[in-house]
């Protein structure tokens, strides 16, 4: 689906005008179009600009960007001052492409080979771009049985969804978990890799999503708009919770005791001194870039076990219709820009 296929972009902000040339990229050096920023604000404030071409350092890749995902932390980076320097910023953590350039050290890669990885988060964002540089060991191979825009759907939620679920939570064949917000963009792919552990897998999600969530193998969805999810005899030895706030405290009330609160968002204030009584564990996680994680979400890919649902594309020039369609919440699966 494109961009023009889906009606919420209707009264969307236009595509993102270009700038005229950076000072810097006019002295013959190579340049490139990246979606920059100078300030922060709301879509608008994204403008197709033209940027000096980065050079890989010692252990750095450059790629050829053809596709780069777009995640909720990007609208939020856009918006205000979380992790980063203030403006001015590329954003884009997700990144799939071709290597064009190796730095000093690099062994792992060539020019030509097909990669796809998570740029270090927070500070190494920059893939909204036509080229990128980051660590070797941010990316891995892409799987030859998925196009770009599939692979570039995956990094940061699936790697989200791995660290919570496997690394952190250490979740076991036949353990309950239920997964807040199922639908979205870690949701999708953390019921999928959940299954994939031998879990049985519990989503929240509207009513009209509850038949994608059984296509992807979840065995109950809770409809969050008309339903407490606290309001059931059921425990759950995980808790993936998406969404933070009260929604993290609530979730302690229906672990069982040892069980795992996995949050995206810190939580209430009170969420730690609810885990405590109940005796699980309550952690808020912070995705890392992740080489082992990603070569077992390529694994997983390979295997024909775990798929992005992509939603819609949007070409680099349209970034800000993308972020707009984005921040109205009601994405399922993942929206991608789309470069080469």
């Amino acid at each position: 689906m494109t961009s023009t296929e889906t009606p919420e972009n209707l009264n969307s902000p236009d595509p993102a005008p270009t700038d005229a040339p950076d000072p810097a990229a006019s002295n013959g050096a190579p340049v490139m179009l990246a979606l920059h920023q100078t300030d922060l604000g709301g879509p608008e404030v994204l403008r197709l600009t033209e940027l000096p071409r980065p050079t890989p350092g010692p252990g750095e890749i450059l790629v050829a960007v053809h596709a780069a995902g777009l995640n909720p932390t990007d609208f939020k980076h856009r918006a205000m001052r979380i992790f980063l320097p203030p403006p001015p910023l590329t954003l884009g953590w997700d990144v799939s492409g071709t290597v064009v350039e190796t730095g000093f050290g690099v062994t792992l890669f060539r020019p030509g080979d097909e990669v796809f990885g998570m740029l270090p988060y927070p500070y190494g964002a920059g893939s909204h771009a036509e080229y990128v540089t980051g660590p070797t060991r941010a990316f891995v191979t892409k799987p030859a049985g998925i196009d770009h825009v599939q692979a570039a759907a995956l990094p940061l939620a699936a790697l989200t969804a791995w660290q919570a679920l496997v690394d952190t939570a250490d979740l076991q064949a036949g353990q309950r978990v239920l997964i807040h917000a199922a639908a979205g963009g870690v949701g999708h792919l953390a019921v999928q890799i959940a299954k994939e552990r031998g879990a049985h897998v519990t989503g929240t999600a509207s009513a009209p999503k509850h038949d994608f969530l059984r296509g992807l193998g979840a065995d109950a969805c809770i409809d969050y708009r008309a339903e407490d999810f606290t309001g059931t005899e059921e425990r759950y030895d995980v808790v993936l919770d998406t969404l933070g706030g009260q929604t993290a405290t609530r979730s302690v009330s229906v672990l069982r005791p040892g069980g795992v609160l996995v949050s995206l968002l810190p939580g209430a204030e009170d969420t730690l001194a609810a885990a405590e009584k109940a005796q699980v564990r309550a952690v808020t996680l912070l995705v890392e870039h992740d080489q082992a994680g990603m070569r077992a979400v390529a694994e997983l890919v390979d295997r024909g076990r775990l798929r992005a649902h992509v939603s819609a594309t949007f070409p680099l020039a349209e970034g800000a219709r993308a972020h707009a369609q984005g921040e109205t919440g009601r994405t399922t699966g993942k929206l991608v820009i789309t470069v080469r």
